[in-house]
């Protein structure tokens, strides 16, 4: 093998193992990303039936958890909710609002 040839497959495995780490946090990113919504979410339903913020940052603990990410911090405050989510090296936030008397995402 000469050397040129070498150092082309050398040039190809680095670039394939970059695309790799670089498709996994695109994908770390997304599934932070929707751990966050849920989060949001269920804080926010907690909220719209009647729960005390430690109990809807409990819900949205839970449900963050069940989407395998960690709750970094939940800002429950009257009608709204506001996540934030690790998973891996990604992390997301999320705000949701009581309306209604039914949690939806702005």
């Amino acid at each position: 093998m000469t050397p040129i040839v070498a150092a082309a497959l050398a040039l190809a495995l680095m670039l394939a193992l970059a695309l790799g780490r670089l498709g996994g946090a695109v994908a770390d990113k997304a599934r932070a990303e929707t751990a966050a919504d849920a989060a949001a979410l269920a804080a926010a339903d907690a909220l719209a039936l009647g729960r005390t913020p430690g109990e809807a940052a409990r819900a949205a603990a839970e449900t963050a958890a069940a989407n395998g990410a960690r709750l970094v911090v939940c800002r429950c405050a009257g009608r709204d909710a506001v996540a934030t989510v690790a998973r891996g090296a990604a992390s997301a936030v999320a705000h949701a609002t009581v309306a209604g008397g039914s949690a939806i995402r702005p």
